[in-house]
């Protein structure tokens, strides 16, 4: 049975569903928080409450260590933006030292790793160095390139991001559902098919989902995007 593990609390740790896994230790003035997983639509409460109640008890913020998260859509990035938010409002710092090909390509294509990248520096604390800094090998963030700090630039790039996630997970997860119905997908499956389908098209993902959802009320889809959708299907349920 998974838990949530706080060593410095005696107070009943929130529920977790049975594919989701936290695991919190102190390091120094930080608070490390492993998660391994899936977080989505079902698990982003537990998620949220327990990484909640983590930095509450941390004085300088959290590091998440996301290399084990083997899902993780739209639910779980408005999470991370919205705990983002709680810890910069009480002074503290949300990092990722680690994350997942899938958690990479989720920051890659809403644009936000930045928002979760390590400041240079030292190793941490619990002495390991931060491992992931996100991955852009085609461009540059301008704020880094001047030499320009500028925290009210940062906040107003992160409710433009949290917005976004806001505004586009529902339209998303219909898509999502379209496919599952349509094709037999889990949502998994389902999730990797709009990945594929909006990286090979060059469709935003939230466009993407808003012509899949159209389609099912009678609106054409075009004919580049019905063919990608079933080559991605196709392959996705090829027996490995």
């Amino acid at each position: 049975m998974p838990t949530v593990d706080h060593p410095s609390s005696t107070a009943d740790p929130p529920p977790v569903s049975a594919s989701l896994k936290i695991e919190t230790r102190p390091a120094g003035a930080r608070t490390v928080v492993v998660v391994s997983g899936e977080i989505d639509i079902d698990s982003e409460q537990a998620v949220r409450r327990a990484l909640r109640l983590a930095l509450a008890r941390s004085p300088g913020g959290l590091d998440l260590d996301l290399a084990g998260v083997g899902f993780c859509d739209c639910a779980g990035l408005n999470v991370l933006l919205s705990l983002r938010a709680i810890a910069l409002a009480d002074g503290k710092t949300l990092r990722v030292r680690a994350a997942s090909a899938g958690v990479e390509r989720l920051f890659a294509i809403t644009g936000t790793s930045s928002l979760f990248r390590h400041a240079p520096g030292p190793a941490t604390t619990d002495g390991v160095a931060g491992s992931w800094h996100g991955h852009s090998p085609t461009t540059h963030d301008p704020m880094e390139e001047n030499g320009v700090s500028d925290e009210a630039e940062e906040l107003r790039v992160e409710v433009v991001q949290l917005k976004r996630a806001m505004l586009t997970r529902p339209v998303i997860d219909l898509a999502r559902g379209v496919l599952m119905a349509s094709f037999g997908l889990s949502r998994e499956d389902a999730w990797s098919v709009l990945v594929d389908v909006s990286q090979r098209t060059n469709t935003k993902l939230h466009q993407l989902a808003e012509e899949l959802v159209d389609s099912v009320n009678g609106a054409p889809l075009p004919e580049q995007l019905q063919q990608r959708i079933s080559t991605a299907v196709t392959e996705i349920s090829r027996p490995a």
